[in-house]
């Protein structure tokens, strides 16, 4: 179980994330380049890893990252799999990403092998890509009559005009509730202005020694009762940060309403402009500085590092900047369909979920009410030590990685 010794318990310096070890790539993999255009007319690029004539194809996506060398392609492809690492139309930010148009990426990449001539295709979401395939699942088994139209924000989706092949089975890795789930575990409920970013609730400060937070190695522990307030808090401000983006979403249409003729300048202007919402202080789940909160292997600290003031109020987190569209989408853990407790029952093919029992960004909690959620008879939960990304937590440690894509290919297998 955790302690809050700390040092030895990070990851190596030097380690590259989730991109691949170059020694580990095996002879004769090939890598080839896709364009694609998606059914409504977007341009995405899908990147077939393979050495030639596999049966198989295991598809790896994020929604928002381009996992193009990911852990998992060489041991996959040396076993006798090709890898399809599927490009998203959003890379590398959040500011338009919804997770509504995000599934017409999916469905491109899985026309594409189709045909290529692949007989079975298995979705391995690592991440959020997890969430993304839960979701993507949900609405390809449903007649096309019957998908999602619009986004939470109110875009059209056109989901029933595109064709979503359905994956043979599916591999979660260190998989989280979904990205709104996420944030609404880690969001900093303190701000009591969302223009003011400085601006904090005493009672509700995750830092407060006030309320049982002190800097580490010190022991940080917070009573029942303010973990109580602190999650009820972190709902009411999802709340509020949706409230805000629906009104401006509103405001925006009613310029458009008002202006159909074109003729008024103003209102043009107001009918065309997209807010932008900037969301501070998303790095302050209680689970990553009180290791007794939900116990596990963790390390303290947050998947952005040991300095959570630092990271909290810094300029990198979880959804940072984004769109109203795409906060009620992807960030929002109220609105947001994009996760396993509205999608896990959908899923009824074959299942994996391996879990890294040191992940600091999903939580034993968590990774249990996602295997609950998943409707399929035919799953398999194993726990490998490792961090998020698999990387090993004390010197001499195996490294999860390797353990983990060699548990994929023998589920694969069976």
């Amino acid at each position: 179980m955790s302690d809050q010794t700390g040092a030895e318990r990070r990851p190596t310096a030097g380690l590259r994330g989730a991109s691949w070890n170059p020694a580990a790539v095996p002879a004769g993999m090939r890598t080839s380049v896709h364009p694609l255009v998606t059914a409504d007319g977007a341009q995405v690029l899908g990147y077939l890893h393979s050495r030639g004539g596999e049966k198989s194809a295991v598809m790896i996506m994020h929604p928002r990252e381009l996992l193009v060398t990911h852990y998992a392609v060489p041991g996959l492809v040396a076993a006798g799999y090709a890898c399809w690492v599927q490009g998203p139309r959003t890379v590398g930010n959040d500011l338009r990403l919804e997770h509504e148009i995000a599934l017409i990426d999916v469905a491109a990449g899985m026309v594409a092998l189709e045909a290529l001539g692949f007989e079975r295709i298995v979705q391995l979401g690592n991440s959020g890509g997890a969430g993304l395939f839960a979701f993507y699942n949900q609405q390809a088994l449903l007649e096309p009559r019957r998908r999602i139209t619009t986004t939470p924000g109110g875009r059209p989706c056109k989901l029933e005009g595109a064709t979503m092949p359905a994956a043979a089975g599916f591999i979660f890795l260190a998989p989280h509730p979904g990205q709104g789930r996420l944030l609404l575990n880690c969001i900093d409920p303190s701000v009591v202005d969302e223009d003011d970013p400085c601006s904090a609730d005493p009672a509700l400060d995750p830092f407060a020694s006030a309320n049982g937070y002190l800097p580490h190695p010190a022991i940080t522990r917070y009573a029942p009762s303010f973990i109580e307030r602190y999650r009820a808090a972190q709902r009411r401000r999802v709340q509020r940060i949706d409230e805000k983006a629906r009104a401006s979403i509103a405001a925006r249409m009613a310029a458009r309403n008002r202006n159909k003729s074109g003729a008024d300048p103003v209102y043009a202007r107001r009918g065309a402009m997209n807010a932008i919402l900037q969301v501070w202080r998303t790095d302050a789940d209680l689970r990553c500085f009180d290791l007794t909160v939900d116990r596990s292997d963790r390390r303290w600290g947050t998947v952005w590092g040991a300095d959570p003031v630092a990271s909290n109020m810094g300029a990198v987190g979880f959804g940072r900047v984004c769109t109203p569209e795409s906060w009620l989408s992807t960030w929002s853990g109220i609105s947001s369909n994009a996760s396993f407790e509205r999608c896990g029952a959908a899923l009824e093919q074959p299942v994996l979920l391996l879990y890294y029992t040191g992940d600091n960004t999903v939580f034993p909690g968590d990774v249990a009410a996602i295997y609950e959620s998943i409707g399929s008879s035919r799953k398999t939960r194993l726990d490998i030590r490792g961090n998020h990304h698999g990387h090993a937590l004390r010197t001499g440690d195996p490294l999860g990685q390797e353990i983990a894509v060699s548990r994929a290919v023998e589920w694969l297998r069976s």
